[in-house]
């Protein structure tokens, strides 16, 4: 996902500096969102964010838009990393993306940023495979190919530490999500971390892979969610009770085994570039909380402090809340419960279980 993500966080922070001195010499605060009418929301294609296809396409979303005299356009994204970039430099005012790129990119570069709906957690959905080896322990002294600096790049390193060893045990050759299949299948590479559909693909379709490791071993700690702009959401609520309604709405009718259901998920399937089977493994390893309820029990626990606790100080690690950064605790994080980790003074993450509760309350 994080393809040479240094530069393009870098170019992100030029961008957004540029905009935000455009936005004051106009005269109007940056500090402030207005009230408005029209918003812009971005996605990819991931497993956990398919309903959004559906919700857009069969009309939920505008439904719901409608209820509150708004109008909400909805964007899928080709690149995943690009619909952040955007978010980021003010293009979009709500975007799917992971707990730790909602940390490192719009939070680091001082876009105050709220979890909205935290909608899963990836289950078995990233993977690490070698060749000729059974467990992690083969793993040592190995090229390891990854997207580095992304998601699979902590998942490798919770990986290495839960078998008792560092990334001093490997070596990480960057590799981008496009060549992930295609490079594994070179007699080179012998040890990947990937996700789905590339994890699918290589189990199915090479002869010597073995999946030594895999993310429902740190179940929790890779969160998929959708974003918006904390500004946006405090000037407009009603935008915030939309997008949670319309998502709600669109898991409930996709559950079970009616003829509603499955011709849902079909067709999230083929948006996804698979069918219903592909498409309900995929969702087999993704803990995606269907009802409000258990979302909510998710987005409030307390678990979610020591899972961003860990995610924070291996970006630190890696230089990702940017250049400079004296400690993890430069970019205040703040918790459904109030709690804040790092600079109570620079709160650029959030955590809002408050909208997820309306909808479980009955008073969307």
């Amino acid at each position: 996902m994080m393809n040479i993500l240094l530069s393009l966080k870098e170019s992100v922070k030029r961008l957004a500096t540029a905009l935000c001195v455009i936005v004051c010499v106009l005269g109007v605060s940056a500090a402030h969102a207005q009230e408005k009418k029209s918003f812009k929301v971005a996605w990819s294609i991931y497993s956990g964010w398919m309903p959004w296809a559906y919700a857009t396409d069969k009309g939920i979303i505008k439904k719901w838009a409608d209820k509150y005299d708004i109008e909400i356009e909805v964007v899928q994204m080709n690149d995943y990393i690009e619909s952040i970039n955007q978010f980021t430099a003010g293009e979009f005012d709500a975007c799917a993306m992971t707990n730790m790129d909602a940390l490192t990119i719009p939070a680091a570069f001082g876009v105050d940023t709220t979890g909205l709906i935290l909608g899963d957690y990836s289950n078995g959905n990233d993977g690490i495979v070698l060749k000729n080896g059974d467990s992690m322990a083969d793993i040592k002294g190995r090229n390891v190919n990854l997207v580095e600096l992304s998601v699979s790049h902590y998942f490798l390193a919770r990986a290495l530490d839960m078998n008792g060893m560092s990334e001093r045990d490997v070596t990480v050759i960057n590799t981008s999500d496009a060549d992930a299949v295609s490079s594994y299948m070179t007699d080179d590479v012998t040890a990947v971390a990937v996700w789905n559909p590339q994890l699918g693909i290589i189990l199915d379709s090479a002869e010597d892979a073995t999946e030594v490791f895999t993310s429902k071993q740190i179940p929790g700690e890779i969160i998929d969610m959708m974003a918006a702009k904390t500004e946006v959401l405090e000037a407009n609520p009603a935008f915030g009770k939309a997008l949670v309604g319309a998502w709600f709405e669109t898991l409930s009718l996709m559950q079970g085994d009616s003829a509603e259901a499955i011709a849902a998920r079909t067709y999230m399937a083929e948006q996804a570039g698979t069918d219903l089977a592909g498409y309900e493994a995929q969702l087999a390893d993704t803990m995606l909380f269907y009802t409000p309820e258990d979302a909510y029990k998710f987005a409030s626990s307390k678990e979610i402090m020591s899972f961003m606790d860990m995610v924070r100080e291996f970006s630190f690690d890696k230089g990702l809340l940017g250049e400079g950064s004296p400690s993890p605790d430069v970019v205040g994080m703040e918790f459904a419960d109030g709690s804040v980790l790092g600079d109570k003074s620079n709160i650029q993450l959030r955590f809002d279980a408050s909208y997820v509760k309306m909808a479980v309350d009955g008073e969307l």
